[in-house]
Parts: structure tokens; C-alpha cells; sequence
């Protein structure tokens, strides 16, 4: 009789009030023969205190193949296995992808045992629209790619989220006042759950004045919210269909559309693909 596998289970640990901490989370930690963590120095203060001591091991997605392996030697033995990161939900922006694709394709069961997530609870507190947003993660630490990944995000309508780190905070909504404009709105969580708890709504102009004014707001653990694009006006004006439909019976689509942008302003491309459309 083959042996069954064992489970991964996927642990959301607290993101700092420790009273955070859901009780199924506890009574897998305390039952599991092995947890993966992120930093086992920085996980030991948490399993102290709900008196855990299974034993643990580092893992990180940079860890070598041979870690991975052997945790899953383990999961294939029959073992159970818990995975936690040193805040959060693992994988988000934090450690796991790795071994979960491993475990699953290597048709080890995983199981999610949901908790907290810094993104999640600073949307849900931020008073930002959140039937639809982006997680954006960690934006590129240079200046040069911070500023052109925003800039690519400029148009987008739903809500936006970043984590950021504290010593790059203030360079990063500066480049948010100028990839979005001094006018949109911005939310700044910082340390949720924690003493210093902050949340701070204000145009991406003020948001660099205040941070400016206060080094406190550059510490800590930091979620930036934006408010998405506002949604861009469909079709063109009544003027400007006549004339394009004027330019369409003398000129091909490319130069109609070319020279109907310096009569009437409007955008060279939206212009091309209106007139294509009229085409078909």
C-alpha cells in the first residue's frame, strides 16, 4: 500500500497586533512536523508566544533547490508542513511561490489558512473605490524605473496599490505627483495593526508636504494607495466627426488621422482608430 502525501498548509501569520493571530493558524503550527519560514529569528518571538515548538527551518524563494527538496522529501513522506512568512500572507510579496507550485505539481494537496494581509487591510480602511483595484507590489528601487512604471500606470482606472519601503517613501510620491499629478488623491498606511498605526489621505502634492514635515512617516512598514484614473471621455465631439469625415472622403485613414489632430487637437492615435472603425 503506497503512503499517503502530506499537506502544505499556507499560514497568514499577524502583521503586527499579535492578537490578529486566527486560532485554526495556532492549532496548525502547534500540529504540523515542520514549518518554513522566511527567518526563523523573526518568527521565533510569534511562536513563543503561542507556545509552538515544532521544529523550523529557513526558506526563502532564493533559498537553493536542495531546500525545496527537502521539504517536499517531507510532504512526499507523509509529513505535514506549514509555511509562514514573517508577516502576512506568505506569497504576497513575500516567500512561497516556489515551493507551493513544487508541492502542487508534485500533487501534494495545499491548503490556504487565511489571516492578515497589510494590502487588504489598508484598502479596506482607506476610503479609495475597492470593487476594483491592482496590486502593484514593490516598485523598482531606481529612480529612472520607479518613475517609468508609474508613468505606464497613469491611465489606469482602478485603484492602486504599493507597498513601499520607509527610506524610499518620500522619492516615491513625489514620483507619484508627477507620473499621476499634483491633484490625485493619495492614501499613505503605515504600520497597520501596530502602535503607530497611520492613515493619511491627501493630493499626491500635499502627501509629499507632509511626509516632507514629518520624518516619523518614513518608517516603518508602508502601503501607498491611488486613486485611480478618472474614466477619459468616449467618442469624439460632433465638430470633430465632421471634420474627420470631411478629411475621410479626400485622405487615407493614416493622414486623415494626422492632420484632423492639428485642426482639432484631438489625439493623433484615438483619431486613427476612430477612423478605422468607420471603415469597416
Amino acid at each position: 500500500m503506497s503512503q499517503s502525501l502530506g499537506t502544505l498548509y499556507v499560514v497568514a501569520t499577524p502583521i503586527g497586533n499579535l492578537g490578529d493571530m486566527v486560532p485554526r493558524a495556532v492549532q496548525v503550527l502547534q500540529s504540523v512536523a515542520l514549518i518554513a519560514c522566511e527567518d526563523t529569528r523573526h518568527s521565533a518571538r510569534l511562536l513563543e508566544h503561542f507556545a509552538i515548538t515544532g521544529r523550523c527551518v529557513a526558506y526563502h524563494d532564493h533559498s537553493d533547490d536542495k531546500r525545496t527538496e527537502q521539504i517536499l522529501a517531507q510532504l512526499q513522506a507523509g509529513e505535514e508542513v506549514a509555511l509562514i512568512s514573517d508577516a502576512g500572507t506568505p506569497l504576497v510579496s513575500d516567500p512561497g511561490y516556489r515551493l507551493v507550485r513544487a508541492a502542487r505539481q508534485s500533487g501534494i494537496r495545499v491548503v490556504p489558512i487565511p489571516g492578515a494581509c497589510a494590502f487588504v487591510a489598508a484598502l479596506s480602511a482607506a476610503g479609495l473605490p475597492s470593487n476594483r483595484f491592482t496590486f502593484e507590489g514593490f516598485l523598482p528601487a531606481k529612480a529612472g524605473a520607479r518613475l517609468a512604471a508609474l508613468e505606464a500606470l497613469a491611465d489606469e482606472p482602478r485603484t492602486l496599490i504599493f507597498y513601499e519601503a520607509p527610506h524610499r517613501v518620500l522619492a516615491c510620491v513625489k514620483d507619484m505627483a508627477t507620473a499621476f499629478g499634483a491633484e490625485r488623491e493619495l492614501v499613505i498606511a503605515r504600520e497597520i495593526t501596530k502602535t503607530f498605526e497611520t492613515i493619511h489621505t491627501a493630493p499626491a502634492a500635499q502627501m509629499v508636504q507632509w511626509i516632507s514635515a514629518d520624518s516619523n512617516q518614513e518608517r516603518g512598514e508602508i502601503v501607498l494607495l491611488v486613486h485611480g484614473a478618472p474614466e477619459r471621455k468616449v467618442g469624439l465631439s460632433a465638430e470633430t466627426e465632421r471634420v474627420m469625415h470631411l478629411l475621410l472622403e479626400e485622405l487615407p485613414v493614416k493622414q486623415a488621422a494626422a492632420l484632423g489632430a492639428k485642426l482639432t487637437g484631438a489625439k493623433k492615435n484615438e483619431l486613427y482608430q476612430w477612423a478605422l472603425a468607420q471603415r469597416q
